[in-house]
């Protein structure tokens, strides 16, 4: 199995950007497609972004799209995303998942491991 850290959350202005990462130990990290979740208060968990295991696919949801990249260096175990242009909506716990030998998929079931969460929020 793996095991998932989360880090770089913290408070934004509106318009800003952060940097989340996420590092993986345990299991081979290339035997898993990851992806970025979030959850915000009193909603469920929803898509993000995702990335195979190659790194050479990625999807994103259409709120986040051309504003968010994610990214993952199996070098050394750890996957990103790069969030610019935040608006108050993006405010959440953001959540990196892991699935074993997985297609990149954009379900919340389909991930078998997740991180503790990070926290992002933007500031209007």
């Amino acid at each position: 199995q793996v095991q998932l850290v989360e880090s770089g959350g913290g408070l934004v202005q509106a318009g800003g950007s952060l940097r989340l990462s996420c590092a993986a130990s345990g299991r081979t990290f290339r035997d898993y497609a990851m992806g970025w979740f979030r959850q915000a208060p009193g909603k469920e968990r929803e898509f993000v972004a995702t990335i195979s295991r190659s790194g050479g696919s990625t999807n994103y949801a259409d709120s986040v799209k051309g504003r968010f990249t994610i990214s993952r260096d199996n070098a050394k175990n750890s996957v990103y995303l790069q969030m610019n242009s935040l608006k108050p909506e993006d405010t959440a716990v953001y959540y990196c998942a892991a699935d074993l030998f997985g297609w990149a998929v954009t379900t919340v079931q389909a991930y078998d491991y997740w991180g503790q969460g990070t926290q992002v929020t933007v500031s209007s």
